[in-house]
């Protein structure tokens, strides 16, 4: 039986090439099948289990499939991270260069879009195909700094050998994932990547915490853009007849008359004036105003007929819900604490209480109000498809789940208890 996981940060600070070979014999053992004197940390045992699921080739040579130049820029400009490299750089840059590290951003599906620091160690990363335009997806490239933390969604240093492709074991790299601090969508990945002896044992807390600085900002701006769309829709809402509500372009309020407020309004995709059908507020009238939205519900009866609710958690990174019915579709990308409360109303259709749910999330009954807290938020968008006391899907509501292949890799980065059970069969728990 292996030993403890191996302590990696205190032996890479102390001997860095000790550390490699023990990380390399880790690595070759579990890939030959076998136990090695050691065993990998938690979190790269996990992937490395992921990888050799999906056929990720340990020996494969990653250096292809870049993004043309005119898709990064497209990229680049429509990126939310965008705005935040201010605060990225000012945190990482300076310190990196210094250091002999590179700052490597990312998007949510794992693309590298800006990639700035030490100039010998950009050339380096050149050889490896960490290039901007790469695809860095821990199902493309195997364990790494930028695919890794987009799947367990917290901070996560890969060092040398714990990479599971070998072109990438002289390499050590720490990411951060940065989410949307209003509804908890990831956003892309920031990295600080270099050689094994040049990182230091703080650098995962100083990479997570600028990931939290970049978080914070964009929460400031979101608050500025509604202050600025709140200036707009004065006027217009007094001069509007009944009830009205106006919203950023991603749906959330600005302003609001004639009706409760609401902190957000699912809007569709591609949302286009005119007639719409909303979950939240049934038959509207959509009119573009500004930055956002003017929204105006209609009196009218929605459409009767059969409401089917699909929940695919099968991608590994973005999980949906999507609501269709006679009058109209609509999806919504989750975050990863309601991806985990819906899958658990979905297998068990009869509902459960806030204190079951509690146990099944956190493994503590006496954790209602965090649960109602959440589930306050869910019903949100999904408010007519779901009851309360207990908490279940509407039994006129038809429910595809669609998981994974391998029950192994439902919600990774999920350690709930109910979540848990259920990678434990193939069967729906």
């Amino acid at each position: 039986m292996a030993n403890s996981p191996i302590n990696v940060t205190r032996l890479a600070a102390v001997d860095a090439a000790r550390a490699a070979r023990v990380l390399s014999e880790v690595r070759e053992a579990a890939l030959a099948g076998q136990r090695a004197r050691v065993a990998p940390r938690p979190v790269i045992e996990q992937s490395w289990g992921r990888m050799l699921r999906s056929g990720v080739d340990p020996e494969h040579d990653f250096r292809s499939d870049l993004l043309s130049d005119e898709e990064v820029r497209r990229r680049r400009e429509e990126s939310p991270l965008r705005p935040v490299l201010p605060v990225l750089r000012q945190g990482l840059l300076s310190v990196a260069d210094v250091a002999r590290h590179i700052m490597v951003v990312a998007d949510a599906e794992g693309r590298v879009l800006w990639r700035e620091g030490c100039a010998p160690v950009l050339r380096k990363a050149d050889g490896l195909g960490f290039q901007i335009g790469a695809d860095w997806r821990e199902d493309v490239v195997g364990t790494n700094g930028v695919g890794t933390p987009a799947v367990v969604r917290r901070p996560v240093q890969v060092f040398a050998g714990e990479h599971f492709v070998r072109s990438q074991t002289s390499w050590t790299c720490t990411g951060a994932p940065i989410t949307d601090p209003r509804d908890g969508r990831l956003l892309g990945v920031v990295d600080v990547s270099g050689p094994l002896e040049t990182m230091h044992p703080a650098t995962l807390a100083w990479v997570d915490s600028v990931a939290k600085l970049a978080e914070a900002r964009l929460r400031e701006l979101h608050l500025e853009g509604l202050e600025r769309l709140r200036a707009v829709a004065a006027p217009v809402l007094a001069r509007v007849g009944g009830r009205a509500l106006v919203v950023d372009r991603d749906g959330w309020t600005a302003a609001v008359t004639g009706m409760p407020y609401a902190a957000r309004v699912p809007l569709p995709r591609e949302a286009r004036a005119g007639r719409r059908w909303l979950p939240s507020l049934g038959a509207c009238t959509l009119e573009p105003l500004a930055d956002g939205w003017l929204v105006r519900p209609a009196d009218e009866p929605l459409p009767r007929g059969a409401t089917r609710i699909r929940l695919d958690l099968t991608q590994p990174r973005r999980w949906s819900v999507t609501a269709s019915s006679a009058a109209g579709s609509w999806s919504h990308e989750l975050s990863p604490r309601h991806a985990e409360l819906l899958y658990l109303l979905a297998v068990q259709r009869s509902g459960r209480s806030a204190a079951q749910l509690a146990r099944d999330m956190f493994g503590d009954p006496a954790r209602t109000v965090t649960v109602r807290a959440e589930m306050s938020r869910v019903r949100r968008y999904l408010g007519g498809f779901l009851t309360h006391r207990p908490y279940r899907f509407c039994e006129d509501v038809e429910v595809d789940l669609l998981l994974p292949e391998d029950p192994r890799d439902l919600l990774p980065h999920s350690t709930a208890p109910g979540v848990v059970r259920g990678r434990g069969s193939s069967a729906v728990p």
